[in-house]
């Protein structure tokens, strides 16, 4: 749902009242008054904005390895569930609109083809993906393991990925309850399994989710 707000622009000083929780790399805004209409008036500047229950959270642009894995992920699942006539696949930035989130901007996402309509023609996805993956940061792990965890699975989101690169791992979590604000299956795949999705017809090799110029070389 759009909030109506009163005051018409976002005053500039509104949108620069954020608390940094990790310096240069995140900001939170101290107020949980942000919905989609505020949000569709901030600057096109790079950095990533999202508005999780109410809270307005700003990420600065990932780094090079954060994008070869998102690059990975097309690879190896987009495309293949594509070619295979089942689901199409996108990647940030693009706004995601669903209950608690309004919107967010997941590094991965699929949707099946027969749900295809939740592709909105103003170039948002408003509804709730099959699958969504987030890259782990180093610098602020817990937007992604806490935070859009917890609203992924109040959402219904069928399936959630946390891609970890320290340890070149993934959890795919499963089955959401949205009273526990968590799923209710997580099964973890290390570097060297074969991924098998829940609720998907995608198999995948872990490294080859994970793979970057230098194991190439």
């Amino acid at each position: 749902m759009r909030c109506r707000t009163a005051f018409g622009r976002t005053p500039p000083q509104k949108v620069a009242a954020m608390v940094v929780t990790d310096m240069e790399y995140l900001l939170r805004s101290p107020d949980a008054s942000w919905c989609f209409d505020k949000w569709e008036r901030l600057p096109e500047d790079g950095n990533r904005y999202e508005v999780i229950d109410g809270v307005l959270y700003m990420s600065t642009a990932p780094g090079f390895e954060h994008q070869l894995i998102i690059a990975n992920l097309h690879e190896h699942i987009g495309l293949a569930l594509k070619r295979d006539g089942v689901a199409i696949s996108a990647f940030a930035p693009v706004g995601v609109i669903m209950p608690g989130a309004d919107p967010v901007q997941p590094d991965f996402l699929v949707i099946r083809n027969e749900r295809i309509g939740i592709v909105s023609t103003d170039g948002r996805i408003h509804g709730v993906p099959d699958l969504i993956a987030e890259v782990l940061s180093p610098n602020n792990p817990e937007l992604d393991t806490v935070t859009k965890r917890a609203a992924y699975a109040r959402a219904g989101v069928p399936e959630y990925w946390i891609l970890r690169p320290a340890t070149r791992d993934i959890l795919v979590c499963s089955a959401p309850d949205a009273g526990l604000s968590d799923f209710t299956e997580v099964r973890h795949f290390a570097t060297d399994a074969e991924l098998v999705s829940a609720t998907l017809p995608i198999r995948a090799l872990v490294s080859d989710l994970f793979e970057t110029p230098t194991d190439l070389s």
